[in-house]
């Protein structure tokens, strides 16, 4: 099974400095279709779109994509990897305790980065990262929560 890039992803792969590829496309659109994805789940999507590709080559992919600002990665405590294509916006994540689901959460005040810092010890503080934790509606609403 082949896939045509589409254009615009396939410009901003090479407004990127990167290669374009059947599954760097795949991937990219994997992550954006997809909901704060892990490694397996972004493989399985590829594979999907183009058939046989190695866990390694996702890997590898998906650091590319990181290091060129395309994909996002957020690794909440005690979780895998995750990956989203919701990039540039400083926004922050909320985690499920139960089920380990992640959200979105639009920055909650004022500029980036969000947040000021008691205490910057010199650096110039230019994002800030927020993770809440709780318990989504669907685990809040189980019998015995």
């Amino acid at each position: 099974m082949s896939v045509s890039p589409e254009p615009s992803t396939a410009a901003e792969l090479r407004g990127a400095g990167l290669r374009v590829t059947a599954a760097r496309v795949a991937l990219l659109d994997t992550v954006r279709d997809g909901d704060h994805l892990g490694v397996e789940a972004i493989a399985a999507g590829v594979r999907e779109r183009v058939g046989h590709i190695s866990l390694q080559a996702v890997y590898e992919a998906l650091h590319a994509l990181t290091a060129a600002g395309l994909v996002r990665r957020i690794e909440p405590a005690g979780s895998p990897a995750r990956f989203e294509g919701r990039v540039g916006d400083n926004h922050h994540h909320v985690v499920c305790r139960s089920c380990g689901a992640v959200a979105d959460v639009d920055c909650a005040v004022g500029e980036i980065p969000c947040l000021t810092a008691s205490d910057d010890h010199g650096f110039t503080i230019d994002e800030a990262e927020v993770i809440y934790w709780g318990r989504c509606p669907a685990c809040s609403a189980a019998p015995g929560s």
